[in-house]
């Protein structure tokens, strides 16, 4: 009740007080005026109390109404909190079962991570040393030192070959190269860079096997530039082992995000000399895919056979060091058959030789493309013949017993899609 409502009965009950006190001695003259007054007086403490009892009454009702929904609501809590524990129980196992199975990247893995993207990313902001020449072109090509004369350990010392088509520098495109460079790093620092993926099959199944990862940067207005047209001028500036370390490491976070939906696949990425002499970006990377032991056997590194007959010890070593971890290595852009040294690919954990489809299509060849199969018969490598592109190239191939194809015939490379 309110205030104004208690004050109305207190009123009231004064009010019949004094009327019974003024009027009883009226009403009957043989009492004592005193003793009329003394009724009053009683009869205003009655309605007091009555007053004060039924309100009494009232504010219990109203409490125990709200202790009633109070009742409820814990009620609800409580078993709120216990579907919310059931749910965090639950999570926590599935957690724990995937730490056990090896399916969650632990929190000190993505720090580590990110880390190393953003000292890479620094690295490609501290290194702007491109600057237009005086009369607006791009600055002159830096001298490089000449690979050794005597050939590496994989690769025995030939004459110079002739270029393949995928080592060839294609023409500058619309964009000079200051232009080109300095969209590669807005697109390395602002993560568009695209991943696409080529099917490489078995044969003669066509069964899908493995993926190769190929890369494009993503200018800020949508034009896509290849390796093919950076690589040369990142060189040139001193940038290809950052630009080359970043892409590896968005090749990674790829194989990973899919490694839930990918788990017989595995992938093919290109690793340049430049990222194996990189020592301070190799020792981080080591650590980090020693912490990521389901990945590795899903990556499969390419080295080029002219990278591998200039190789020199440092990068060896780091080969061997990623193949302790577990690592195993292609052999791609072979243009010299003879060349190959089947017992030093075994040694470093060589397991695939990727040749051209035109090479070994060549009817010159096919005594070279003999031999080799009976050199490493037997063996724990694999032949993969890449760039197949017609029915009748496969036919020629698989009469020669051949392992896996990769090609436009099988797929071509289509943008791999984000992760959700």
């Amino acid at each position: 009740m309110t205030v104004l409502i208690h004050l109305v009965y207190a009123l009231a009950y004064t009010v019949a007080g004094l009327s019974v006190g003024v009027t009883l001695p009226y009403v009957r003259p043989e009492m004592d005026p005193l003793l009329g007054w003394l009724v009053g007086a009683f009869i205003v403490l009655a309605g007091g109390l009555v007053h004060e009892v039924v309100t009494r009454l009232d504010r219990e009702r109203v409490a125990a109404k709200r202790v009633t929904r109070l009742h409820e609501v814990v009620e609800g809590l409580h078993g709120e909190v216990a579907r919310l524990t059931a749910d965090v129980e639950r999570a926590n196992a599935a957690l724990e079962e995937a730490r056990r199975s090896g399916t969650v990247v632990g929190y000190d893995t993505v720090v580590q991570e990110v880390k190393l993207l953003q000292s890479l990313v620094a690295r490609l902001q501290d290194k702007r040393t491109t600057r237009p020449a005086p009369d607006g072109g791009p600055r002159p090509p830096q001298s490089r030192p000449r690979p050794p004369e005597s050939g590496g350990p994989l690769v025995a010392a030939q004459a110079p070959q002739i270029a393949s088509p995928q080592t060839a520098t294609p023409a500058a495109g619309p964009l000079n190269d200051a232009a080109v460079l300095e969209t590669v790093r807005e697109a390395l620092k602002a993560d568009r860079i695209d991943i696409y993926l080529q099917p490489i099959v078995s044969l003669p199944q066509r069964k899908h096997r493995f993926y190769e990862v190929f890369s494009r940067v993503r200018g800020a207005d949508g034009t896509q530039i290849k390796p093919d047209r950076y690589l040369a001028i990142a060189e040139r500036e001193g940038l290809i082992a950052t630009v080359d370390n970043l892409l590896l490491m968005r090749c990674i976070q790829l194989i990973r995000e899919t490694e839930r939906r990918q788990h017989h696949i595995g992938f093919f990425s290109n690793i340049s000399p430049a990222t194996l002499g990189d020592a301070e970006f190799m020792k981080q990377f080591l650590h980090l895919m020693a912490q990521n032991q389901t990945l590795v056997p899903k990556l499969v590194f390419e080295l080029g056979q002219e990278d591998l007959r200039a190789g020199e010890a440092v990068t060896m070593a780091i080969l061997s060091q990623l193949a302790k971890l577990g690592f195993r290595f292609s052999m791609d852009q072979v243009t010299d058959l003879d060349a190959i040294n089947v017992d030093a690919l075994l040694l470093h954990d060589f397991r695939y030789l990727k040749i051209d489809c035109h090479l070994l299509v060549d009817p010159g060849m096919k005594d070279k493309v003999a031999a080799l199969r009976k050199r490493i018969e037997g063996e724990p490598i694999d032949l993969i013949v890449e760039k197949i592109e017609t029915e009748n190239q496969l036919i020629e191939i698989l009469d020669m017993g051949l392992d896996f194809g990769q090609g436009y015939l099988f797929g071509e490379p289509r943008l791999s899609k984000k992760p959700v």
